[in-house]
């Protein structure tokens, strides 16, 4: 049997208590995944690493915003296709493309789309994978004279792109927004998949909606590591109808504890 694991934006900005958009419980979930790893190099035959990163002016950061007045957005404020209709807010940039997504993301009914800390920033020290992962990675790396692979998400400014394998609104336009056949056929030749990261209610979440979505003969292979991942505070049940389709179609629920025993 082989394995993969599939590690879900595992990044200081999300996983540290000083991070821009901290995750609470994330630190001891990478302590946790850092650990499988360390203690089962051997029974992992392939790591997958997803790193959100952003450029400042996303449509999720305050900046790309701005009321009559000329004042941004505060954080965590949800905009809603009808305040983008009435003037309440108003995009900077791609005003045409902006208010599209707006609705197309209220359309789909799963997620509103909310203003975000501006984090994971291109090349800044909140992207990067945090040091206690990033040891056991290279651990395991020299052990079995191998790479682990990095998949970078969310360079696209005008959608959010929560999941690991296509954006919230995909752009036709817009290759990176589509849906990544080559990551999935990539796991899928891994008996088992662990699925673990930040954030549960988030893109742990929408990563297994699209899997399940686009790929569902895989659904019997995968894993959640229910505790090496953690909700956005008070946002934990925008995820539920999720893991809740994902239990009926047999995708396993475990502890770390218990993987591989």
């Amino acid at each position: 049997m082989t394995n993969a694991f599939l590690i879900i934006d595992a990044q200081v900005d999300f996983c540290h208590p000083e991070g821009a958009l901290f995750v609470p419980g994330a630190n001891e979930d990478i302590d946790r995944i850092a650990r499988l790893i360390h203690q089962y190099a051997h029974q992992i035959d392939h790591i997958v690493v997803t790193l959100d990163t952003h450029q400042l002016l996303d449509i999720a950061h305050p900046q790309f915003w701005q009321n009559a007045e000329g004042k941004h957005p505060d954080l965590f404020t949800v905009i809603s296709a009808e305040d983008v209709k009435n003037g309440l807010w108003i995009p900077r940039f791609s005003a045409d493309k902006a208010r599209q997504y707006i609705q197309a993301l209220e359309t789909d009914g799963q997620f509103q789309h909310v203003i975000w800390p501006e984090h994971c920033l291109i090349g800044s020290s909140g992207a990067a994978l945090h040091d206690t992962l990033l040891a056991a990675l290279k651990n395991w790396a020299h052990l079995r004279d191998q790479d682990y692979r990095a998949v970078q998400k969310g360079l696209y400014p005008l959608t959010e792109h929560f999941g690991v394998f296509q954006a919230q609104v995909p752009d036709p336009a817009v290759p990176e927004t589509q849906f990544n056949v080559a990551l999935a056929s990539d796991l899928d030749r891994f008996d088992t998949i662990y699925i673990m990261g930040e954030a549960k209610s988030h893109c742990v979440a929408n990563s297994l909606k699209q899997l399940l979505d686009f790929a569902p003969a895989m659904s019997e292979k995968l894993v959640l590591v229910t505790d090496c991942m953690s909700d956005v505070t008070g946002m934990g049940y925008l995820a539920d109808p999720i893991y809740a389709d994902a239990w009926t179609k047999n995708v396993r629920f475990a502890e770390a504890a218990d993987i591989f025993v």
